[in-house]
């Protein structure tokens, strides 16, 4: 007999995400950021989790390079391979907000869809998505890993913004360029937003 999704039976946990988040003072949420490689997604997730650590709360952070070393290291930069690299870090997201934090991540998510499949994942107001809306002439000028170089000789294929499209958000509830504010003046948006929506106090 082989094992089919029937078999399948949900777990119910006897600590709930609301004892968890309450255990820790803090309401969970994600914080998704998408953008551009070089747009600062990185950068400014690690200066907003650093501020957010010193203030006493509980995240993570999750880096699209660091996931590919471990859980999605099978995958590859095809559009197929792409939607199941967000479809896997939106359910990680979920389960670490479950477990009561607040969990930024950094990934280009090129694809709307796969942006919205994330958002679908969570109840309203716990996803907050992040536009680096960072030019590309800019982000192409930084090149940090010399990544649009190659993909300019053809040397990489199906990198976003040259050979493969980048769908921008159109209701992101935050927007920042890094080619206009600082990464300090980006961590004070974050924060005041946060504060505003009651995710964090001040």
């Amino acid at each position: 007999m082989t094992l089919s999704k029937q078999h399948i039976v949900w777990h119910a946990h006897k600590v709930t995400r609301a004892e968890r988040a309450q255990k820790k003072s803090q309401k969970p949420c994600l914080l998704w950021f998408t953008g551009l490689s070089g747009s600062g997604k990185s950068t400014v997730a690690n200066a907003l989790d650093v501020a957010l650590f010193e203030r006493g709360y509980h995240t993570f952070l999750l880096d699209g390079d660091n996931v590919r070393h471990g859980l999605n290291r099978d995958l590859r930069f095809s559009d197929k391979d792409r939607v199941e690299n967000i479809r896997r870090v939106g359910e990680v997201s979920k389960l670490f907000t479950d477990a009561g934090l607040i969990v930024l991540s950094a990934f280009i998510s090129p694809f709307f869809s796969d942006r919205r499949l994330v958002r679908n994942l969570f109840p309203s107001g716990e996803f907050v998505e992040v536009f680096m809306d960072t030019p590309l002439e800019i982000c192409e000028t930084r090149d940090p890993k010399g990544l649009y170089k190659k993909a300019r000789e053809g040397a990489i294929k199906d990198f976003t913004g040259i050979d493969s499209p980048y769908e921008r958000p159109e209701r992101a509830e935050i927007v920042l360029d890094t080619s206009e504010l600082t990464v300090e003046a980006c961590v004070d948006n974050l924060l005041k937003y946060m504060y505003e929506r009651d995710l964090i106090l001040s």
